[in-house]
């Protein structure tokens, strides 16, 4: 390619953000703009781990406030973009973007704010301040989590002209809220923590340790023992990837994205079942295998079982066409 070529591709792509940006803020600017502040807070939160040598729970003091922002900026995002197919209830509408939105940026803030003061947000009662902070966190996240059943409710109510695609927007959120709501996992001991918790912590992610022992570089998950977080992530953002996987399927049939549904669920399944047991995902039991074998042969079945019922629904189309 020429440097006028490069030059061209560079221009178009920008103009692609640039049009995706504006179509997101007239779906939802509250939403929009949390993304793009969510962005900024997670380039800050790294800039933080190069300059401030602090470790908190095992791991750099500024990973998790980094972690939250750019989880919370895709979550913002996603919400602001699937807004473009909902068009029922407006005011409804309107109202949980700017919940979800002022929730996202509390959540970070008050994250962010521990981070700084040196300790953890999460599950942290060791003084007044600590408790009442974690206490604003869960009211919060319950607000949170009650603003997506909401946006869940008006994606059922919502008429697609593609079922398929419709079907995959609304179990993909639908998972999402699972998923945010088993974070309720993480609250009191769990096993093995017990006789070891720290005194004034209510809850943990670890399953057979405390929170704090060594993890996976770059997301801290536990290489020794169960850590809830895994699951808790993947069921999050089931709202991206589930019609991601409808579309790379490329399947125009309701069942596929059932389908694609009911496999993704069984793996957030088999990842809390392991967690719970204490064990860590590098070090899968024969057991662990043997569900993630199950689960996968009986994944490609049903694919390709909706993939041979699409075809020979085409060829019927065509012969009586």
């Amino acid at each position: 390619m020429t440097s006028s070529t490069f030059w061209a591709y560079d221009v178009d792509m920008i103009n692609i953000v640039k049009r995706e940006i504006e179509k997101a803020w007239a779906n939802s600017a509250p939403l929009t703009f949390t993304a793009v502040l969510m962005l900024a807070s997670f380039f800050a939160s790294v800039g933080g781990m190069l300059i401030d040598n602090r470790i908190i729970t095992g791991v750099p003091a500024w990973l998790k406030p980094a972690k939250f922002a750019i989880s919370s900026g895709i979550y913002a995002g996603t919400i602001a973009w699937l807004y473009q197919y909902v068009t029922v209830w407006p005011s409804f509408r309107r109202a949980m973007g700017w919940v979800i939105a002022l929730v996202l940026v509390l959540e970070v803030g008050i994250i962010d704010l521990q981070a700084a003061r040196g300790t953890t947000s999460h599950f942290n009662a060791a003084t007044p301040l600590d408790a009442a902070l974690f206490g604003v966190m869960g009211t919060a996240i319950v607000v949170l989590w009650l603003a997506s059943i909401g946006v869940v409710a008006a994606l059922f109510r919502q008429q697609f002209s593609d079922r398929t695609w419709g079907w995959a927007l609304r179990l993909g959120l639908l998972i999402s809220v699972l998923g945010a709501g088993a974070g309720g996992f993480m609250l009191g001991p769990k096993s093995g923590q017990l006789a070891t918790m720290p005194p004034k912590v209510i809850g943990g992610h670890t399953v057979g340790a405390p929170d704090g022992g060594p993890g996976l570089p770059g997301v801290g998950w536990s290489t020794e023992h169960g850590d809830l977080r895994i699951p808790h992530f993947f069921g999050l953002h089931a709202v991206q990837v589930l019609p991601l996987l409808v579309m790379v399927m490329r399947r125009r049939r309701v069942a596929s994205a059932f389908a694609a549904a009911g496999s993704y669920l069984g793996f957030i399944g088999i990842l809390t079942w392991q967690a719970m047991r204490g064990q860590s995902i590098v070090q899968p039991d024969a057991i662990t295998l043997t569900a993630l074998a199950i689960w996968a042969v009986l994944s490609v079945i049903v694919i390709v079982a909706c993939g041979f019922r699409s075809s020979r629904d085409s060829v019927r189309f065509a012969a009586i066409a």
